[in-house]
């Protein structure tokens, strides 16, 4: 079964009881309290918006932008594009189901993806949706082999999709016909949450629930290499989780991948062998600069690591446990936001805390975006809201 990772509120409130989820083991959890800032600069509020979210929900439902226009979408099935500069809605499709006696929520989930012609999403109901990127109209749903909780990717004439059961599948962009599957097993206890691929040189890269990195041919799905960089290990049901949840970071000739109980590790792309590996588990996916990785660890603790051997050169711990969003680039700090609705900016280079506004009461689980001077960041709620550093 898959773990929800938001239950892992309710773990924490479990172990302090001297309680567990897993066989009566117990493990105390402290929850670090939201640091006090005093902001080095000042943050502007230029626009908000919402989707119809869900707090009491996991969902990594984040926006996505394209050519100016930010694009949404909401647990039950709300869809927007937004105008960037203003946050004026330019379209809104529901792709929830309804009857005259009831209406099916739509359970989008994993995220929206946008390429030149289509925004995608999917949802927990195994269904892919394509919508015309200008105008919101549907153009093609299709029901894949299972619950979608990873983005749809777009690559030249197809769009990847990563299951939670497993498979990884190539469809048509402009029809969704299924033109190839490949099934990698899953095992019986994971974490909620999947790898979302990343296209480089013809091959689709991503994390399973098994503890390997994959490569396969977009072309046609055919397995090019796999490294295993995760083990399962210790005795509880915690310490045996051994997924591979971040999206890849492809540059040159490496490929950068972490797992949840295993080891951030740099891979040849041409055959997956190991270049080098640091004890550090994650779920998390990378910010990136030209000779540094930012990493969120399962613990919430913030890190920054040389891609040149993975030496450790800074590490915050006074978001511990925090349920921490991945990190983002905005100018020269990096950008997390929590579980009670606080973003924090921290200095590049030396890891201080450098401002801290309180956004939105719902928490923040996906991840924030950044145009240019603005960031965007979408609330568990649902609403979405964009800052600017004055």
């Amino acid at each position: 079964m898959k773990l929800l990772k938001y239950l892992f509120s309710a773990l924490f409130m479990f172990s302090l009881a001297g309680c567990s989820l897993f066989g009566g083991e117990k493990e105390i959890v402290q929850v670090a309290p939201a640091p006090k800032v005093e902001n080095q600069f000042s943050l502007q509020k230029i626009w908000s918006n919402s989707t119809s979210g869900n707090s009491d929900i996991y969902s990594l439902l984040g926006p996505i932008s394209y050519e100016n226009v930010v694009y949404a979408a909401g647990r039950s099935g709300q869809v927007k594009a937004m105008e960037l500069s203003t946050g004026n809605t330019l379209w809104n499709i529901d792709l929830s189901k309804s009857t005259l006696f009831h209406t099916q929520s739509g359970l989008l989930s994993g995220g929206v993806s946008v390429d030149d012609k289509y925004v995608y999403v999917a949802s927990e109901r195994a269904i892919v949706y394509a919508i015309d990127r200008l105008n919101g109209n549907l153009v093609w749903e299709k029901t894949v082999k299972g619950e979608v909780l990873a983005k749809p990717v777009p690559t030249e004439d197809k769009v990847i999709i990563r299951t939670s059961n497993g498979y990884l599948q190539g469809l048509n962009r402009d029809t969704g016909d299924a033109l190839w599957d490949a099934s990698l097993g899953v095992p019986s206890l994971s974490i909620r949450g999947n790898s979302t691929p990343t296209v480089a040189h013809g091959a689709a890269i991503f994390g399973d629930d098994n503890g390997r990195v994959n490569a396969f041919y977009v072309k046609d799905g055919q397995l090019i290499w796999q490294q295993r960089i995760s083990q399962p290990s210790g005795s509880t049901e915690i310490a045996k989780l051994n997924d591979i949840d971040n999206t890849p970071v492809v540059e040159g000739n490496l490929v950068y991948a972490i797992g949840y109980n295993g080891n951030l590790t740099a891979l040849d792309l041409s055959n997956g062998q190991v270049v080098w590996r640091k004890e550090l588990g994650s779920t998390h996916s990378f910010a990136v600069t030209d000779d540094k990785l930012f990493i969120v660890d399962q613990d919430d603790n913030l890190l920054s690591v040389s891609k040149k051997g993975g030496a450790t050169l800074w590490k915050r711990e006074e978001l511990l446990h925090r349920q921490l969003t991945d990190p983002v680039i905005y100018q020269n700090y990096i950008v997390v936001g929590d579980f009670e609705g606080y973003l924090y900016w921290f200095d590049m280079e030396t890891g201080d805390v450098a401002a801290k506004i309180d956004v939105s009461g719902s928490g923040f689980i996906s991840k924030p975006i950044v145009i240019g001077n603005t960031l965007i960041v979408q609330a568990k709620n649902g609403n979405i809201y964009a800052y600017t550093k004055s």
